[in-house]
């Protein structure tokens, strides 16, 4: 009987395993992804044609697939500054009339 105990013929697909639809789907964009970055090139150096600032907006979007994002880090110092400024000089040369005098 196929409904007793130890039957393995309703087991189904293994755990993990995808359907026969996803693999296809996954292959077929796969295969279009493929053939995208294969022209990407000549699209871009079109693009740069017509528009420089637009094909650089595209290179700084691919780049983010190629290039880790760094994450921003907040840092927070408690600090005190206990020196003081007794005497700020400024001396101002004329380098034109010293110049002139040699």
């Amino acid at each position: 009987m196929p409904f007793e105990k130890g039957n393995k013929l309703g087991k189904g697909r293994p755990k993990g395993r995808t359907n026969r639809s996803t693999e296809m789907a996954k292959l077929t964009l796969a295969r279009l992804a493929d053939k995208g970055l294969n022209n990407i090139n000549e699209d871009i150096e079109e693009i740069r044609k017509n528009n420089p600032a637009e094909a650089a907006k595209l290179y700084i979007k691919l780049l983010e697939f190629v290039v880790p994002k760094l994450k921003a880090i907040d840092m927070t110092v408690d600090a005190e500054v206990n020196t003081r400024i007794d005497k700020i000089t400024v001396e101002i040369k004329n380098n034109k009339n010293e110049q002139e005098s040699k």
